[in-house]
């Protein structure tokens, strides 16, 4: 009992600061993000121009992704984040020079090290989630990748409303590059020592840590995969449901703009209390039924023909997306030995998926309408549905 007493506060701590560092990374992105037409206007880009200019940000973080695990697992997680916070800090603040003195090339190269900063972070985090979550003995993850939404939220909030006032980019994100820093080098005081390092020492040492490489490991694979189909429905609503509202319905950009926040607004909050009906029901059930409500809810607003139905759609659509991720973070960190890697996998996977599925949805849509072009990511979500078996939790060790 002692043990057990002086162990909680400790988890309970770490499960606090990794509420606050994904909050944190949803926040510095969405700040970048919602003021990207100031950056566009600036350096005067044509929106093809500008497209490319943000594949920097999409290399940087490719590049990073499937390295993190190796850093993770020589670093630990608190010393990743740290080390990511310092990047993405000092990658804002070069975007923000270079904005300033109207460099092209220069934005470019800061907006690679902003995608490094950004993809190191993603996964330290994930892994301290599954560690704590782990410790805990409950379903937590999902509400971690709510506070990214959240975070995500109130930054688009703050880039809107600086915006609104004349508050300047670049001063925007310093501000934010100060603030990142700040927390990245803070919370993670109170992380959780990575697991997988007192398991090799336990099994062995450095010996127990080679195995085959995740990128070979067939259930990983498949739980990239089924994360796969989750980024893409996730990634098509946040882009797509505006402007296929617009398209398809013929409502006013207001309307499309609320359907995109019912969407955002039903994610988080399932994000939030999904992770009691993972533990009731469990993993393999949860993530069926979400697949399930996201297929049915982006049929029902493609083919609805009404703003209200279209709003049930979207709604469902956002329920079905919200736990399909965070529950793949889950079942790739289940064996804490080869969680760095295989999280690491995975999470590139799905990064891939999110950045590249939204824009050829955008090409397909120049010839049936992004509201029909749409229905394509059907065919990954029933390809999730069909593989949900493979995030069946491990056998404990």
């Amino acid at each position: 009992m002692t043990t057990n007493t002086r162990t909680l506060p400790n988890v309970n701590a770490a499960a606090i600061a990794t509420f606050l560092v994904f909050g944190m990374n949803g926040l510095v992105f969405a700040s970048w993000a919602a003021r990207i037409p100031a950056v566009t206007e600036t350096l005067s880009l044509t929106s093809g121009q500008m497209g490319t200019l943000l594949l920097c940000t999409a290399v940087g973080s490719l590049v990073a992704l499937p390295s993190a695990g190796w850093v993770v697992g020589r670093i630990g997680t608190a010393n990743t984040v740290r080390l990511a916070g310092i990047v993405a800090g000092g990658a804002g603040t070069a975007i923000a020079l270079s904005l300033m003195a109207a460099s092209v090339p220069a934005t470019a190269i800061a907006l690679f090290f902003f995608g490094i900063g950004i993809g190191l972070w993603d996964v330290a985090q994930n892994i301290e989630g599954a560690d704590v979550e782990h410790r805990l003995k409950r379903t937590i993850m999902p509400q971690f990748h709510a506070a990214f939404s959240g975070g995500a939220f109130v930054g688009a909030l703050i880039g809107a409303g600086l915006s609104q006032i004349g508050v300047g980019l670049p001063v925007h994100l310093l501000v934010i590059a100060a603030i990142a820093v700040t927390l990245s080098l803070t919370a993670p005081r109170f992380f959780l020592p990575h697991q997988a390092a007192v398991a090799e020492t336990h099994d062995g040492g450095p010996a127990a840590s080679k195995g085959p490489s995740a990128w070979r490991d067939g259930r990983t694979l498949l739980i990239g995969v089924v994360v796969l189909g989750a980024t893409l429905t996730e990634g098509a609503g946040n882009d797509w449901i505006a402007k296929a509202a617009v398209d398809g319905l013929g409502s006013s950009e207001a309307t499309g703009a609320l359907l995109f926040a019912l969407f955002v607004a039903a994610m988080t909050a399932m994000r939030f209390v999904g992770g009691k009906a993972i533990d009731k029901f469990g993993r393999v059930t949860v993530l069926r039924a979400s697949m399930a409500a996201a297929a049915v809810g982006l049929a029902l607003f493609v083919f609805a023909d009404n703003v209200v139905l279209a709003a049930v759609g979207a709604a469902l659509w956002g329920i079905g997306a919200a736990l399909a991720f965070p529950m793949g973070m889950s079942a790739a960190a289940d064996d804490p030995r080869h969680a760095a890697a295989r999280v690491s996998v995975v999470s590139t996977i799905g990064y891939v998926a999110f950045l590249a599925g939204p824009p050829l949805l955008g090409y397909l849509g120049d010839h049936t309408g992004i509201h029909n072009a749409l229905l394509a990511i059907g065919a990954p979500i029933l390809v999730a549905l069909l593989l949900a078996g493979v995030a069946k939790p491990l056998p404990a060790k």
